[in-house]
């Protein structure tokens, strides 16, 4: 199949918005919702937003750019993008491992990010009927039975499934239009409601207030790591879809639009969680405890928090959703366009492995939760660790290699268009040298750290 026919088997986005809500969707989701808030409040506030900001610029948008490039160029998977890519430069075809890596590492995230998706899905009926229930029992019994966490994300990877199966018209892109505003208004509704708790203002100083004293060299590399993984960099997400994005859309301008309502939903997320964690006078602690313990409180005790609680978890799982269908979609586009399945049962195939992986992350709740599968890590933390530590930011450092020291130049402008040549030195800048050098200090922390 030439490159021309694979570009018309997946089809492209409807309109300019259809890219940016997929890409948004892709980039936000749970870690974005309860990590960075928690990364900003407890390293100096205004002062880690402004690092982090700097790192959006400095590291985000560069590799967001060069990704989409490399998609758009071929129209197709991230295995064929960098293969494409690399022959048409004249240079090596190993460059297409980087596609590898990527997808692996986006089957590897979504066999753990759907189980906890579904403890999300399942929150949303407990909230609605918790009532004098103690939220760190009800989440030790959600997470204690297997058949519990295997029934819910058996629920989620079949909607992640019909949705990706559906095509890029059909499937992601009719979702994504519906997903992303309800998102949007959601969050809106959590931040009225924030403000009338009474602790709004108290969660707004926990964020934004700098406080320079609170800066160190870890609140650098917690910057950094945050910037490079909210995007969804690395893991061929934004290069799938840069391959689906009209060839008439601005590259440079979308990107700073993605990453722009990207960081805002994470900003609006702080600032609908944390007055209600202060309102009820309850630790601001990261990750899984700060959603499915002390909001879950704060929801039990609180007026109408029966109506607020399954709300919040129902942005969760919509947050969830629009980033496990970026997930999938990269190897679901390869196998469909080597002609090896079609689309449908390559979308089946591939979240049938990523659920049997899953049956993994759910046993390390409960029944392997002393079983290591690497030294010190549950099977959890393992994937964890071997997807977002090691397989993305060596993912993204190379892709930034690639753009800035391998790819044709003439091949990069045809496709940036008409640039101000100011900005685009100032690209090519930061893809060369800053991008690459910071993916490796967060790798090198990772591993070494």
């Amino acid at each position: 199949m030439d490159t021309l026919s694979k570009l018309k088997s997946h089809g492209s986005w409807v309109g300019r918005w259809t890219f940016i809500l997929a890409a948004t969707g892709s980039a936000v989701g749970l870690g974005n919702i309860w990590g960075f808030p928690y990364k900003a409040g407890t390293n100096g506030g205004g002062a880690f937003v402004l690092i982090y900001l700097l790192c959006i610029l400095a590291i985000g948008i560069p590799i967001m750019i060069s990704e989409i490039i490399i998609g758009r160029r071929s129209g197709n998977s991230p295995i064929n993008a960098m293969r494409l890519a690399a022959r048409d430069s004249n240079t090596t075809s190993m460059w297409q491992l980087v596609g590898w890596s990527g997808i692996i590492a986006g089957i590897l995230i979504l066999s753990f990010y759907s189980v906890i998706a579904g403890i999300c899905l399942n929150y949303i009926f407990l909230a609605a009927a918790s009532g004098g229930v103690d939220s760190a029992e009800q989440f030790g019994n959600v997470t204690s039975s297997p058949i519990n966490l295997l029934t819910w994300h058996t629920i989620f990877m079949l909607i992640t499934c019909s949705v990706v199966s559906a095509g890029i018209h059909a499937g992601i892109g009719r979702v994504v239009k519906v997903l992303m505003p309800m998102l949007g208004i959601l969050l809106i509704f959590m931040v009225i409601n924030g403000i009338l708790s009474g602790g709004f203002m108290q969660a707004f100083a926990f964020l934004f207030a700098p406080d320079f004293s609170e800066v160190d060299s870890n609140t650098f590399l917690s910057a950094m790591g945050q910037a490079f993984f909210s995007l969804s960099l690395g893991m061929g997400s934004i290069m799938a879809y840069g391959a689906y994005m009209p060839k008439e859309q601005k590259i440079i301008s979308t990107s700073f639009t993605v990453a722009s309502l990207d960081t805002l939903v994470a900003i609006f997320a702080g600032l609908a969680i944390f007055p209600i964690i202060f309102a009820f006078g309850l630790e601001p602690n990261s990750g899984p405890g700060l959603v499915f313990e002390s909001l879950q409180t704060a929801f039990i005790e609180m007026d109408y928090g029966q109506i607020i609680g399954p709300i919040f978890f129902i942005l969760l799982s919509i947050a969830a959703l629009s980033s496990s269908i970026s997930l999938l979609e990269p190897g679901v586009a390869f196998i469909s366009e080597e002609g090896l399945l079609s689309r449908k049962n390559a979308a089946i195939l591939i979240s049938l492995v990523a659920w049997f992986l899953g049956i993994g992350t759910a046993l390390s709740f409960n029944i392997w939760s002393d079983f290591n599968l690497t030294p010190g890590r549950n099977f959890l933390d393992s994937m964890d660790f071997i997807a977002n530590q090691i397989l993305l930011p060596l993912g993204g450092m190379f892709i930034a290699i690639f753009v800035g020291w391998f790819m044709d130049k003439n091949l990069i402008k045809e496709e940036l268009g008409n640039v101000n040549p100011v900005l685009f030195g100032l690209w090519k800048f930061f893809v060369r040298f800053i991008a690459p050098l910071a993916v490796a200090v967060i790798f090198y922390n990772a591993i070494f750290g």
